[in-house]
């Protein structure tokens, strides 16, 4: 079993801090490597995917896989020529186990993509040693007072699992406070 090497805690106030964060894990990600994003419906799992394939210039429209299971995004050619990896974005949610998720073969396309699996704890560790987990939550119902500003404020919990990410400073995903 792999270990956590690094991990960070960050607040995202809205979907564009969840899209960005999903662009500032890109430049952390290279082929090969597993996301798996956990969190309530409704915490920002798509959203952030779709920050990351923005960032990822990978063609189509990031939606939630949930009824297709698993779908690839080819990677753009980027001005400068060079593409980088393609994404696999997975939805976990409807999966019955272990079986179902072999039956995926996402092992084929691991080692070429960033594969990126919604709902994967319990099933996705089994891929690769190496990932990064991401927990995202959402204020529920009782949680939010709308007469304090960080009403509605999502948190997430990035967690670096396994050797490959030894050394590798995830506080680059931390917002940077603007100059005024």
């Amino acid at each position: 079993m792999s270990d956590v090497v690094a991990q960070v805690a960050l607040e995202l106030p809205g979907a564009a801090d969840a899209r960005a964060l999903g662009g500032a894990l890109s430049g952390l990600l290279r082929a090969g490597d597993l996301v798996i994003l956990t969190g309530d419906l409704g915490a920002g799992k798509t959203t952030l995917t779709q920050g990351l394939g923005r960032a990822l210039n990978v063609r189509g429209q990031i939606a939630s896989p949930t009824f297709i299971v698993a779908r690839e995004h080819p990677p753009l050619r980027r001005q400068d020529g060079t593409t980088g990896p393609a994404l696999v974005h997975v939805d976990a949610y409807r999966l019955g186990g272990l079986d179902e998720l072999d039956a995926l073969d996402l092992d084929s396309s691991l080692d070429e993509s960033v594969t990126v699996v919604e709902w994967g704890r319990g099933l996705a560790e089994t891929l690769t040693e190496d990932r990064l987990e991401v927990d995202l939550q959402r204020p529920r119902g009782g949680e939010v007072d709308p007469e304090h500003p960080e009403a509605g404020v999502r948190r997430a919990t990035v967690r670096a699992v396994g050797p490959r990410w030894a050394g590798v400073d995830l506080t680059r995903l931390v917002p940077r406070p603007r100059p005024s």
